[in-house]
């Protein structure tokens, strides 16, 4: 079995390469994917070179976790799932490069458990699911909602919108830029300096900007909390004595559980949150390279897909 899939073979050096896939075992499904997102997080420093080591990192290898696509094969013990739509973050099955995500590919070849069945209704939308839970994961592991987001790209906006879809007050959210002021659904958007309060219980990051930490610090209320959910690729640091004198916290939140994705799913389902408007570019696939530029440089691209259907 072979693949078309999009390989980074060193630092902003990408191409889309025909790939060998490992054979599907009793318990594997083998996914046509249909449309894959491009993460402006991760994967811009997979594509600048400056993602932190991980186990299995290294070039060259196929990025990408948010596919979506239809099973056409099965092996024996899950041969039921044939014709699902699934939600796959991703695969290792290559051969030929390494698969630490392993997402933007045409065909897949991964574990049933790995895949998660969606209603196709949801069409390219549901590339958002693992960013929506994790955004989710973020909210609800803590003791209280966050009062104030920084950043409203498409992570900053599902977070928002989740924070009201779980029945809490809407929070404030900061943006810098301009031209991403816009778009709220039920929540203040508003540029920091335009900010005066000073007593947030909970500061809830989804900008990745960790340099700016002593600004979060300086509007916490005594004893609250500052949830970092964006991915820092630089330490982070912040002067003691104001975090000391606020009793600050500080929380990682990581990577989505099996039960935020189970709660994001029945958001979405019961229609209390909406993906609408947060996928604004589209690319075929044998476009990728630019379409990875355009993602990455371009302040109006909240999340960018590529669609593999007609990819030969």
């Amino acid at each position: 079995m072979q693949t078309r899939a999009v390989v980074l073979e060193a630092p902003e050096k990408l191409s889309l390469q025909t790939l060998g896939l490992i054979g599907a075992g009793p318990d594997d499904v083998v996914v046509d994917v249909h449309w894959s997102g491009i993460s402006t997080g991760t994967e811009r420093l997979l594509w600048s070179g400056r993602m932190p080591p991980f186990p299995g990192m290294g070039y060259p290898l196929v990025p990408g976790y948010e596919s979506v696509g239809q099973i056409v094969a099965a092996g024996e013990h899950v041969a039921h799932r044939l014709g699902e739509t699934v939600f796959i973050p991703g695969s290792t099955g290559f051969i030929g490069a390494r698969g630490l995500f392993g997402g933007t590919a045409q065909r897949l070849v991964a574990p049933s458990a790995r895949t998660i069945k969606i209603q196709e209704s949801m069409a390219s939308h549901g590339v958002l699911i693992a960013l929506a839970a994790t955004a989710r994961h973020a909210i609800v592991d803590g003791a209280n909602p966050p009062e104030l987001i920084i950043g409203h790209g498409v992570l900053g906006r599902l977070l928002a919108r989740i924070v009201l879809a779980e029945g809490y007050p809407a929070p404030v959210v900061w943006e810098t830029n301009p031209d991403r002021l816009g778009g709220a659904m039920g929540y203040v958007v508003c540029d920091p300096s335009e900010d005066d309060r000073r007593d947030y219980s909970v500061i809830l990051d989804a900008s990745g900007a960790g340099s700016l930490m002593d600004s979060w610090i300086g509007r916490l209320a005594r004893g609250g909390e500052i949830v970092l959910a964006g991915f820092y690729d630089q330490p982070i640091s912040f002067a003691f004595p104001p975090a000391f004198m606020r009793e600050a916290r500080i929380r990682i939140a990581a990577e989505w559980s099996p039960a935020d994705l189970a709660a994001t799913l029945e958001l979405v389902g019961d229609g209390r949150l909406s993906l609408d408007g947060l996928i604004t570019h589209q690319a075929e696939a044998g476009a990728a390279a630019g379409a990875y530029r355009t993602a990455f440089s371009d302040a109006d691209c909240l999340k960018m897909i590529l669609d593999w259907r007609g990819c030969a």
